[in-house]
């Protein structure tokens, strides 16, 4: 009896090992699927800014396809007015209306009317690039930003003797980005402003900047944003725009705010002529944005 409650023990023990080393076997091919899997798949790094805006500039985001972005900029007088002007609040804003739509999830086209010079603007905005890990491996997000923009103040145009086309500017940039975690987001983007007639004697046509703008997780639904542009062929008399501010999301819609040197909210006015230096007038501000669904995406009625 000893030796058949010895010799069932045995058996048991060799039974339970080679069971053991088939369960660790099993989890290590599970393992093993589980990362060839995510290798074949694309995984698309979303939300690295949360706007196709940082502040005043594009940011490297598109909306989605069939989107609509009704987005209002909105910046009060200097602070310097003081609490006599209630810090600007009092004095005359100036204010940009905006609707983009979403072509495709990459490529989307936007139109602007600002009352400062009363000019208006529209845009095409392509992502070429787009960060990414898994089967395709890309470490940054690359969009190009062209825009056009016009100015129609009958005042400035007689003041700076401007006629039909000179009063075009254009605009032309490349926006690179990375997400380097949930909390940080930094981009970078070259821009080159063409005027048809420049506004200071001797300036050049082609205007280049460099421009660096950050994010930085705070909490859940909020998020601090910091935007520069350095001119290499600054007009006399004008200064480099710098702008800070908060992203707060809030359902369908985020909600900016901000403080800034420049007046105007387009690439000709904010990036190669702002005025002040910030800090001697700076201007407080906000952009409001809401989405609003035209035509739903393939992919989503798909999955409806």
């Amino acid at each position: 009896m000893k030796r058949i409650l010895l010799v069932s023990s045995l058996i048991a023990l060799v039974s339970f090992g080679y069971a053991q080393t088939d369960t660790t076997d099993v989890f290590k091919m599970m393992d093993e699927n589980d990362k060839k899997a995510a290798a074949d798949v694309t995984d698309y790094t979303t939300a690295t800014f949360k706007s196709t805006r940082v502040i005043q500039g594009p940011s490297i985001e598109t909306i989605g396809e069939g989107n609509m972005d009704f987005r209002i900029l909105h910046r009060f007088a200097p602070l310097s007015g003081g609490a006599k002007e209630l810090f600007g609040l009092d004095g005359p804003a100036t204010i940009r209306f905006g609707l983009d739509y979403g072509i495709t999830n990459r490529l989307m086209v936007g139109i602007g009317r600002s009352n400062y010079q009363k000019e208006f603007d529209g845009f095409v905005k392509y992502k070429i690039l787009r960060q990414s890990s898994g089967k395709s491996n890309m470490p940054i997000t690359l969009t190009y930003i062209g825009t056009i923009m016009d100015i129609t103040d009958d005042s400035y145009l007689t003041a700076n003797n401007l006629t039909g086309s000179e009063a075009i500017t254009y605009a032309h940039a490349l926006a690179i980005g990375r997400k380097f975690n949930d909390v940080f987001s930094f981009q970078v983007t070259p821009t080159l402003v063409h005027y048809n007639k420049v506004p200071v004697a001797n300036a050049k046509n082609n205007q280049l900047s460099l421009g660096l703008a950050t994010r930085l997780r705070i909490s859940k639904r909020v998020n601090f944003t910091a935007e520069y542009y350095h001119q290499f062929d600054k007009m006399e008399g004008y200064e480099d725009a710098l702008s800070l501010g908060f992203d707060f999301e809030t359902g369908g819609h985020v909600f900016q705010l901000h403080f800034t040197n420049a007046t105007g909210m387009t690439e000709r006015t904010f990036i190669s002529q702002t005025v002040n230096k910030f800090g001697d007038n700076t201007r407080f501000g906000f952009n409001l944005t809401r989405i609003f669904t035209i035509v739903k995406s393939k992919a989503v009625a798909k999955a409806e």
